[in-house]
C-alpha cells in the first residue's frame, strides 16, 4: 500500500490519538462525579444533615465539572485537528489524483468523488463520532462499579450493553447496501449536472432544457430514494436505542426499589446505579446516532486507498539536462486510458532540433492519441514502444521538468479562472513578466492583450468565458510558447483562427525552429503546414506516409482517387480533394503536377 493512503496518514497521528485517549479516560472518571455526588447526598448528607459536608462535596463537584467540561472541550478540538492534519497530508495526493488518475485509467462517473471523500474524513473526525468509539472501552469499567454496587444490578447493566450492542451491529447490516448505493447515485448525480452545467449553451440554444431536467430529477430522485433508505435504517435504529436506554435506564432504578425495600440496597446505591447505567450506555447510543457518518468515513477511506494506490508516490528522479537534440517515436502503441485495444499501433518516427511535423489524415486516425503520447498525457501500452527525448524515455523526467520543456495546445482549450497573465505563464507565481511578455509576442497577441480593460491582469472568467473563441486558442497557444520550451505539440491550432491568426501561427512555429525547438502540429486546415518542413500521414492508427512535406503530401494526393464524372448531373458537383487543399494552402505552398504541394 502506498505510503500516503489515508490508513497511514491517521497512523501518522497515533500520539495524537494516544492524547485523545488519555483525555478519553480522564474524562470517563470525572463523569463519576455526578453519581458518587447522589451517593454522599443520599447516604451520608441527609442521615447526618451535615451541611458543611454538602458544601465541601458541592465545591468538589463544581470543581471537577469543570475540569471534565475543559478536557472534553480539548479532546474535540483534538479531534477537529487530527482531521485537519489528516487532510493536509493528502489534499495534494488527492488533486494529484484527480489530475492524473482519469487520463492513466478508466475514469469514473464523478471526477471530484475523491475531493468529497476527503471532506467526509475530516468532517467525521472534527465530530461526536469518534468520542464514542474513545468511551466504549470504559463500558466495563462502569458495568464494573454496578456489579460492585449490587450483583444484581451488574448482571441488568450487562445485559442492558449486549442488547444495544446488537442494536448496533444491526445499524452495521442495515445501513451498509444503501450507503453504498447513496454514494454511487450521488456520484452519478453529481456527473450529470457537471455535464450539463458544461454544456449550457448547447442546452439552451437546442431547447433541451426540459429533457435535461426530467433526467436529472430522474437521477436525484434515486439518489433521494437511497439517501432516504439509509436515513430510515439508521434513525429507525437510532430511535429505537434510545427509547431502550431510557427504558433500561428507568428498569434498573425500579429493580434499585426493590432490592432497596428489601434492604439489600441503599437509597444511595440506587441513584447512582441509574446514572451510572446511563453513562455507560450513552456511547452506543452516540456511535448508533452518528453511524451514518462511520459508515460514509469507512467507504471513503476506501476508495482513497483504492485511488491513491493506482497513483504510487513519485519517486525523486535523476536530474536530466533539458533536452536540446532530438524526439524519437519507436514502436509506438497506446490505447485511451482503461481500454486494451489500441488506438495507434507501431508508430515509429524521429524528429530533431529545428524540426516541424504536421500530422494529418482522416478523423478517427489517431492524430490525437499521438500527440497525448507525446506530451505525456497518455502511457504507451505495455511492450507498446516508446517515446524519448533525447534518449530518455519521458518517464525518467518528473512532471515539473517535462512539462517546463513541453508546449502542449489541446483541441479543446480549457483556460483558468484568473488574469491573462496567469493563464499565459502556467500558473506560476514566480513567472517574471518579459517571459509573459515574450510569448504573448510570439503567439502574435501582445497588441490584442493591452487593449483589454485591464491589460495582461484582466481576469478571463471560468474556462476564458470573456474572451472570444480566438483569442482563447491564441492565448492558448502562448502558454504553450511561454518559456520556450523544446518541443511545442498543437492540436489543430487554427481551428478557430482567422487569416491574421494564421500568419501568427507560422510565424511562431518558425520562431520555434529557428531557436533549435521542435514543434509537432495536427493539421485539418492546410494552412497550418506552411511553417512545417515534415509531414506525417496516418490512417486507422497507423502511419501511412512520414518524411519531407512535400513528398509526402504528393503521395497521399496522388493516392485519392479522381470521381467518376456524372452523366447530367442534378447539381454542380463540388471540387476535388486537390482542388480544396490548394485553394486552401497558405503563401509559400503551391500545387504541382498531379495535384501535389511544393514549397
Amino acid at each position: 500500500m502506498s505510503t500516503s493512503s489515508v490508513k497511514s496518514a491517521i497512523g501518522r497521528s497515533r500520539s495524537a490519538f494516544i492524547g485523545v485517549g488519555v483525555f478519553s479516560g480522564i474524562i470517563n472518571v470525572l463523569v463519576l462525579t455526578g453519581s458518587l455526588y447522589m451517593l454522599q447526598v443520599y447516604d451520608r448528607v441527609l442521615p447526618s444533615r451535615s451541611v458543611p459536608t454538602l458544601i465541601g462535596i458541592t465545591i468538589l463537584l463544581v470543581v471537577l465539572y469543570a475540569a471534565f467540561g475543559a478536557l472534553d472541550f480539548a479532546r474535540i478540538r483534538t479531534l477537529s485537528r487530527i482531521g485537519l492534519g489528516i487532510d493536509r497530508q493528502l489534499r495534494a495526493r488527492v488533486m494529484e489524483a484527480v489530475l492524473v488518475v482519469p487520463i492513466r485509467a478508466k475514469q469514473g462517473a464523478d471526477a471530484l468523488q475523491p475531493v468529497r471523500d476527503l471532506d467526509q474524513i475530516r468532517s467525521f473526525l472534527s465530530g461526536l463520532g469518534p468520542t464514542a468509539f474513545f468511551d466504549m472501552p470504559w463500558m466495563p469499567v462502569y458495568i464494573g462499579l454496578i456489579y460492585f454496587l449490587h450483583p444484581v444490578l451488574g448482571m441488568f447493566a450487562i445485559g442492558s450493553a449486549l442488547l444495544l450492542v446488537t442494536l448496533t451491529l444491526l445499524t452495521e447490516m442495515k445501513t451498509r447496501a444503501p450507503a453504498r448505493e447513496a454514494t454511487k447515485s450521488s456520484s452519478q448525480r453529481h456527473a450529470f449536472s457537471e455535464a450539463a452545467r458544461r454544456n449550457a449553451e448547447v442546452i439552451q440554444a437546442m431547447g433541451l432544457g426540459n429533457r435535461v431536467v426530467a433526467r436529472w430529477e430522474k437521477l436525484n430522485e434515486r439518489y433521494l430514494g437511497d439517501q432516504l433508505s439509509m436515513s430510515d435504517a439508521a434513525s429507525g435504529i437510532g430511535t429505537m436505542s434510545k427509547v431502550l436506554r431510557l427504558l433500561l435506564q428507568s428498569g434498573i432504578l425500579g429493580l434499585g426499589a426493590y432490592l432497596a425495600i428489601k434492604g439489600e440496597l441503599s437509597a444511595g446505591s440506587l441513584i447512582a446505579g441509574s446514572i451510572i447505567l446511563s453513562r455507560a450506555l450513552a456511547p452506543i447510543e452516540i456511535a448508533i446516532a452518528n453511524w451514518k457518518g462511520f459508515v460514509g468515513m469507512r467507504q471513503s477511506i476506501q476508495r482513497l486507498d483504492t485511488l491513491l494506490a493506482k497513483l504510487p508516490a513519485q519517486e525523486i528522479s535523476m536530474a536530466l539536462p533539458r533536452p536540446t537534440r532530438m524526439l524519437a517515436v519507436k514502436d509506438l502503441s497506446v490505447a485511451p486510458p482503461g481500454e486494451a485495444m489500441p488506438t495507434i499501433s507501431a508508430v515509429s518516427f524521429a524528429l530533431e532540433a529545428g524540426d516541424g511535423l504536421g500530422v494529418i489524415g482522416p478523423s478517427a486516425a489517431g492524430k490525437s492519441t499521438l500527440i497525448r503520447a507525446l506530451v505525456g498525457a497518455w502511457q504507451p501500452l505495455p511492450r507498446g514502444g516508446s517515446v524519448r527525448l533525447d534518449g530518455a524515455t519521458l518517464d525518467q523526467w518528473t512532471p515539473e521538468a517535462l512539462g517546463r520543456d513541453i508546449g502542449y495546445l489541446p483541441q479543446d482549450i480549457e483556460l483558468f479562472d484568473g488574469t491573462v497573465a496567469e493563464n499565459i505563464a502556467r500558473l506560476d507565481p514566480d513567472a517574471p513578466s518579459e517571459a509573459i511578455i515574450e510569448a504573448a509576442k510570439l503567439a502574435g497577441i501582445h497588441e490584442m492583450i493591452v487593449h483589454l480593460p485591464d491589460g495582461y491582469q484582466t481576469r478571463i472568467g471560468d474556462g476564458g468565458t470573456k474572451l472570444s473563441a480566438g483569442q482563447r486558442q491564441r492565448v492558448g497557444l502562448a502558454r504553450a510558447l511561454y518559456g520556450n520550451p523544446f518541443l511545442v505539440v498543437l492540436d489543430e491550432p487554427n481551428s478557430n483562427l482567422d487569416q491574421q491568426g494564421d500568419l501568427a501561427l507560422t510565424t511562431a512555429i518558425r520562431s520555434v525552429r529557428d531557436r533549435g525547438g521542435i514543434v509537432v502540429v495536427v493539421a485539418h486546415r492546410p494552412s497550418a503546414l506552411a511553417g512545417l518542413d515534415k509531414v506525417l500521414a496516418m490512417n486507422r492508427g497507423q502511419v501511412q506516409a512520414f518524411g519531407p512535406r512535400d513528398e509526402v503530401l504528393k503521395s497521399v494526393l496522388q493516392a485519392v482517387p479522381a470521381p467518376a464524372p456524372a452523366q447530367q448531373p442534378s447539381a454542380p458537383v463540388g471540387p476535388s480533394i486537390a482542388a480544396t487543399l490548394a485553394r486552401a494552402l497558405p503563401p509559400g505552398i503551391k500545387m504541382v503536377a498531379d495535384g501535389a504541394v511544393a514549397g
